[in-house]
């Protein structure tokens, strides 16, 4: 079966850095769009990225760019988050998700248990 696995999250300065990692396993890798999201305390969901099969990233939100930067490793299935100058309000438990397609603009159908950044001095 489906299964989505996120690590690498901690507690970092800010200003700092992190990467997420998200292995996958139960389906074709390469043909599937995978993303990131987050949800912070008392917010809802929000997207970060999203990875293409094609290697075609898109940013869910303005203020992640820059920042943030998403890459995937087919031969070992499994999808980077790299982020720097960490802010505050970054903090949030960290979702990837596999797509529904091949594309970024198909839905998100599966979600991992997800990994705790906090971002704090």
């Amino acid at each position: 079966q489906v299964q989505l696995v996120e690590s690498g999250g901690g507690l970092v300065q800010p200003g700092g850095s992190l990467r997420l990692s998200c292995a996958a396993s139960g389906f074709i890798f390469d043909y599937y769009a995978i993303g990131w999201f987050r949800q912070a305390p008392g917010k809802e969901r929000e997207g970060v990225l999203c990875i293409s099969s094609s290697d075609g990233s898109i940013y869910y939100a303005d203020s992640m760019k820059g920042r943030f930067t998403i890459s995937r490793d087919n031969a070992k299935n499994t999808v980077y988050l790299q982020m720097n100058s960490l802010k505050p309000e970054d903090t949030a438990v960290y979702y990837c998700a596999l797509h529904s397609g091949s594309y970024c603009a198909s839905s998100p159908d599966y979600w991992g248990q997800g990994t705790q950044v906090t971002v704090s001095s």
